[in-house]
């Protein structure tokens, strides 16, 4: 307490230790991530040990003083805090990012088996409709509306279009198209022809047993007549 001008020198060893601590704190905590702890009480008894006495402090400046070791303090508690706040960040952000790609993984495989099951509710639809190719009368010959009108029995509609351009495409709808450059044969010119007989013993006369056989072809390899000419545009076959 101040009487008139007079300053008592009443020891403030106990404010002097708490300051140095105060001040050694940052230190305290820096010391634990190199593991130099065990010196910092000594140090702050040290530092209270040699400390200037509040009381030899102008009185104007002792508020001051106080301030800066409360604030030191702060800062300490400040620079503590900031580093678990940051570790529990990191944390986080790594549980995230795994439980996003879980996720991600997830729905890949999901999508990739409701693929797999549209594919094959495609090719069971497509064979359910299709008209067996020996239920056509055979002839000695067809032209291409005959050929046409029988494609149109045997392919589902939805692909009849997509059917229909590869034929195009291939053979001009001429069920008796033969590559001078190789063994390619047929309204869809299969390589070799032969293989159409997998469809029926009459593969090189009858266009219903090559349509027959087209289509099973386009099914079985890409899924369907449609998918089958989106390869046929990006790769000029099929």
């Amino acid at each position: 307490m101040l009487e008139g001008n007079r300053v008592s020198r009443i020891s403030v060893r106990g404010f002097a230790v708490a300051s140095a601590t105060a001040v050694t704190a940052v230190g305290a905590v820096t010391g634990v991530a190199s593991g130099n702890t065990a010196s910092s009480s000594d140090d702050a008894e040290a530092t209270a040990a040699g400390a200037t006495l509040l009381a030899d402090i102008p009185a104007g400046a002792q508020a001051q003083v106080q301030t800066a070791s409360l604030t030191q303090q702060a800062d300490s508690q400040a620079i503590a805090a900031d580093a678990t706040a940051k570790k529990d960040a990191e944390e986080s952000a790594r549980k995230q990012a795994a439980k996003d790609a879980v996720a991600k993984q997830k729905a890949a495989e999901k999508a990739e088996q409701e693929a797999k099951e549209r594919k094959e509710a495609l090719k069971v639809a497509s064979r359910s409709a299709t008209r067996d190719a020996s239920s056509f009368p055979t002839q000695s010959s067809y032209t291409v509306a005959e050929i046409q009108a029988m494609a149109r029995q045997i392919v589902p509609a939805d692909q009849f279009q997509c059917f229909s351009t590869i034929v195009d495409h291939e053979s001009s709808w001429n069920y008796r198209a033969d590559n001078p450059t190789s063994d390619a044969y047929g309204l869809m010119q299969a390589l070799p022809g032969s293989k159409m007989s997998s469809a029926g013993a009459d593969w090189a006369t009858n266009p219903a047993t090559q349509i027959k056989w087209g289509l099973g072809y386009m099914n079985d390899r890409y899924g369907s007549p449609c998918e089958a000419w989106n390869f046929w545009q990006a790769n000029n076959y099929y």
